[in-house]
Parts: structure tokens; sequence; C-alpha cells
């Protein structure tokens, strides 16, 4: 029998969906899978979101690179077979890259970020929060663009707890990541104020 490859808005009702039903999506669209629930992703990120991912990877690459594997969406984190998420960042121990595999990472990863767009503040500030502690991420951070701030979260009895908000040249440092040596206006001084913002 052939597997078809299937649009997502034929899926977008259903419930109790799996890995492979998300990965059987062929119609140019981004999901994530919450609880075997597909959500559509769109609109695409806006070109200072992009921005901003791109200069956080660089600052976190320049010290954490040598013991951690630094990628980037769209890539799968697979957190169950009903749980598929697409973080904007994401930080995996080069100790641990037995979870990493050509679908994606297979477990949870050391750090994800989010980077908040208009479209998914309730998402990533609320549905995300729950769901990355729920798989025991041990640390979750939320940027906002528009004030160049960073939300610090660590996993503390399977709940995160604020523990620091980072904006304009306070280091951003981490618990549970050593090597993290940046600052948020080391970031923004490098993201332009486009048209439309």
């Amino acid at each position: 029998m052939m597997n078809r490859k299937k649009s997502g808005s034929d899926l977008l009702k259903e419930s109790n969906l799996t890995y492979d039903d998300y990965a059987s999506i062929d119609d140019g669209n981004r999901y994530e899978l919450a609880a075997g629930q597909l959500v559509l992703m769109s609109p695409g990120p806006s070109v200072t979101h992009q921005m901003i991912s791109f200069e956080m990877q660089k600052a976190i690459a320049r010290s954490c690179e040598s013991d951690y594997i630094i990628l980037n969406a769209p890539l799968d984190v697979i957190l169950a077979p009903d749980e598929v998420r697409q973080p904007d960042l994401v930080l995996v121990q080069r100790q641990r890259i037995d979870i990493i595999s050509n679908r994606g990472i297979e477990g949870p990863p050391d750090l994800v970020v989010e980077i908040l767009s208009p479209s998914t503040i309730k998402r990533d500030k609320i549905d995300k929060l729950k769901t990355y502690a729920a798989y025991h991420i041990p640390e979750y951070w939320i940027v906002e663009p528009k004030t160049g701030t960073l939300e610090q979260y660590v996993l503390q009895d399977d709940r995160y707890e604020p523990i620091n908000i980072f904006l304009e040249d306070e280091q951003v440092t981490s618990p549970k990541i050593p090597c993290i040596s940046f600052t948020m206006a080391d970031i923004m001084k490098n993201i332009p104020h486009l048209k439309n913002e």
C-alpha cells in the first residue's frame, strides 16, 4: 500500500494524531503537534524575529559550540509520539547526541528558546511553558523582540520557575549551561528597525 502525503487542513480537526500522521503532511505549511492535535504555525516569522534568532545562535556558539549542538527552527523536537514542537532555538549537550536523529531531536533538549511574535505570545507563554515543563526540558527562554528582553525559566519540581529577566547590558548566564555568556544589548545592536514594525 502506498503512503500518500496528506494536507494539514485534512487533519486539523482530528485528535489523537501521532508523529507519523504529522510527518505525512506535505502542503508547504509548518505545524506543531500538541497533545495529538495539529496546530498551524503561520504566518512565517518576521525578518526581525529571524535576525534575533541568528544573532542569538552566533552569541551562544561563541562560548558554547564545543560543548553544545545549537539548532534552529524549523526543526522537530519530538517529545512524545503525540507531541512535536518547533522551538526557535535548541541546545543539546554534545554528550547527549544520541537524542538527535535525522527526524529531529527525540527527547528533551537542554534548552529551548522561543522568540515571541504577535501570533505566538499565548502559545509560547502559556501552552509551551506547561508542555516544555511536562517533558522535563531543564531550561526555557522567552525572548521579547520589541523590548529586547530575555525571560529565563528553570525547571524545579516539574514546573518552571522564572529565575531572571535579562535586559540591555546585563550578562545572560545560566545555572544549567555554564558556557552561556552574552548580553541582550549585544544581540539587539545588530537588529535594524525595519518598516512595518
